[in-house]
């Protein structure tokens, strides 16, 4: 079983707006539901949860409800629309980081899935993710126990101890952004997270660290510069005029 958990449970204070970015409406849906819509339709996705806060969950199961008869009326075969549904597994409380909100939602994934099974952790801020690059990320776990998108920095990169004067340069060409999806097996990306509790989880700054740090075997594949985050006005903007220019 394939499992995507969507981590919508931010407050996106950097886009500056009293509604959590993930919620903001773009184009007539909001901007969780661009990534909801690829997960729920992808044919080797078999379950989706996500972690959100209380109030804006009638939202999430609102924008799902209204999809799904959408797409009927449109003429798509009502099996699929029914198989869309069949996925949806509910909701995991937001902890009090990312990484306390994963562990949140891997633990309810066990009411319903076993070790060896596949999570595939992605932020609902990431509405640009598309079919083919989850694709991508399922085919690399043959043989791993965890995948990460990355891309490869483009600038001259240093390090500075104190933030105001460097230390040290660093070498781009072993430097690498990290992205979303990330994919692990169950199993042990879950024993990973609970050996940082309950101090260290909370120093964690991505998804793939606790794995790294267990010795997990993580493979790394190729990012796409289009599935940016919305993390400032800035990338909310951004992704507003790359829908209109799509005519989405």
């Amino acid at each position: 079983m394939n499992i995507a958990l969507i981590l919508s449970g931010g407050i996106g204070t950097r886009v500056r707006s009293e509604m959590p970015k993930q919620y903001i409406t773009v184009c007539g849906r909001p901007v969780i539901g661009y990534c909801l819509d690829v997960f729920l339709r992808h044919p080797d996705i078999d379950a989706v949860q996500v972690v959100a806060d209380d109030r804006w969950r009638e939202l999430i199961l609102t924008y799902i409800d209204k999809t799904g008869r959408s797409s009927n009326r449109q003429g798509e075969r009502k099996e699929t629309v029914q198989k869309c549904h069949g996925k949806w597994r509910g909701f995991s409380r937001p902890g009090e980081n990312r990484q306390l909100s994963i562990l949140n939602g891997l633990e309810d994934m066990f009411m319903y899935a076993g070790r060896e099974d596949v999570v595939v952790i992605h932020d609902a801020a990431r509405p640009m993710i598309t079919e083919q690059f989850i694709t991508a990320c399922l085919a690399a776990m043959q043989g791993h126990e965890g995948v990460l998108p990355v891309l490869p920095m483009k600038d001259t990169v240093y390090q500075s101890e104190d933030g105001r004067s460097i230390s040290c340069l660093l070498d781009r060409d072993n430097i690498f952004a990290g992205q979303a999806p990330e994919a692990f097996v169950l199993g042990p990306y879950y024993d990973a997270n609970q050996s940082l509790l309950p101090d260290r989880i909370r120093m964690i700054k991505g998804s793939t660290e606790p794995a790294v740090l267990a010795g997990m075997d993580v493979t790394m594949i190729d990012g796409d510069e289009r599935n940016f985050k919305i993390t400032t006005q800035q990338d909310l903007i951004r992704f507003q005029e790359l829908m209109a220019d799509e005519g989405i």
